[in-house]
């Protein structure tokens, strides 16, 4: 289907206009549809915790107003005129990253992510052409199809959604640190990225620990996985489980006692983080050097990989526990985030909006 529907005009919006203001129902202008762009009718969307880091501006350089959303998950309304990979009425998904610069030695290898000019961010970024992106609180979004995702047909479009960003965000770091048969691995946190993280492990063949900060939450993680659950409030934790783990993967926006969680490692044990809290962090070299453990980070993954976690969770059952709710409900949905009220992630339907 070649260029129909090229000239895109206006889509609605769900938008900020600044940092922690109301959202409220506005139009943008999509792009006309290039050669190599896909134009999605966009059924839902995640809220991710980044997102409200975004929105009220805690990271800084916020550009407004601002759409937020990248865990996107529609259907493929048309399609640019070389675009090969998908055709009208596709099942795809869109995630953290629209576009980067294609040549340089990260994105020959499938780690966009790590692209050397720098990724172009879903939303609150600027393209290569000095426009601000828009994200998928949205009814349509163009997208080249180098950055657009399969989603195949064992998932439900509403879970789809979360897999885009904190799918993506536990699998890869797993995949990357090798959980396997015969390795231990901590999870720490049990929200929206952490009850991903255990099925991902668990579904890897991995030994699976859940460290979150009381013993609420022990039947569910079981439920997800989990082998042992352990309450971070008690102090006999730490010393229980010292020099255990092969593995940490710390999916919290909170600063931890970071010298606390690392006496947990084996020698050569490492600890990956993927929640990014706002505030700088400590810990004491020792913690480190006296194991020879390390202390690392991981962000997102590429499209090969995207698409990799994509087949994979539909192939092992793999999906996220969701409160699907409707437009008029984002500002509320936020605040419950920050109270950790959701079971364990928010999906927008779309439709609503």
């Amino acid at each position: 289907m070649c260029d129909q529907h090229k000239n895109v005009t206006a889509t609605r919006v769900l938008s900020v206009s600044s940092a922690k203001a109301p959202f409220e129902k506005t139009t943008i202008e999509q792009r006309e549809l290039k050669p190599h762009d896909i134009l999605i009718d966009i059924k839902y969307s995640g809220i991710c915790h980044s997102d409200i880091h975004s929105a009220y501006d805690e990271w800084g350089g916020g550009i407004f107003p601002m759409v937020p959303g990248h865990e996107i998950a529609g259907v493929v309304a048309a399609v640019g005129s070389e675009v090969r990979k998908f055709s009208v009425g596709d099942r795809v998904g869109v995630g953290c990253m629209v576009d980067s610069c294609g040549e340089c030695e990260y994105c020959l290898s499938g780690e966009e992510q790590f692209c050397t000019k720098g990724f172009i961010a879903t939303y609150n970024s600027l393209d290569y052409d000095g426009n601000p992106t828009y994200g998928g609180y949205c009814q349509k979004i163009v997208v080249t199809e180098r950055f657009v995702v399969r989603i195949p047909d064992a998932l439900d479009l509403d879970v789809a959604a979360p897999l885009l960003c904190a799918g993506i965000t536990t699998y890869s770091p797993l995949n990357h640190w090798n959980a396997a048969p015969g390795k231990k691995v901590a999870i720490v946190g049990m929200g929206g990225l952490g009850h991903l993280a255990i099925q991902f492990a668990h579904a890897m063949g991995a030994e699976v620990t859940v460290l979150s900060r009381s013993i609420n939450k022990k039947d569910e993680a079981l439920g997800f996985g989990a082998d042992h659950y352990f309450a971070t409030s008690d102090p006999a934790t730490f010393t229980d489980l010292a020099g255990r783990f092969d593995l940490i993967l710390n999916t919290v926006s909170a600063n931890l006692d970071v010298n606390a969680y690392l006496s947990l490692l084996r020698v050569d044990g490492t600890l990956v983080n993927v929640g990014a809290p706002a505030e700088p962090n400590q810990y004491h070299v020792f913690s480190l050097i006296m194991k020879r453990r390390s202390l690392a980070g991981s962000l997102i993954g590429g499209i090969q990989e995207t698409q990799e976690m994509l087949d994979f969770a539909a192939q092992h059952g793999i999906a996220p526990k969701i409160e699907v709710i409707r437009a008029d409900q984002v500002d509320e949905a936020y605040d419950r985030v920050l109270r950790s009220d959701v079971r364990y992630r928010f999906v927008i339907d779309i439709s609503t909006l």
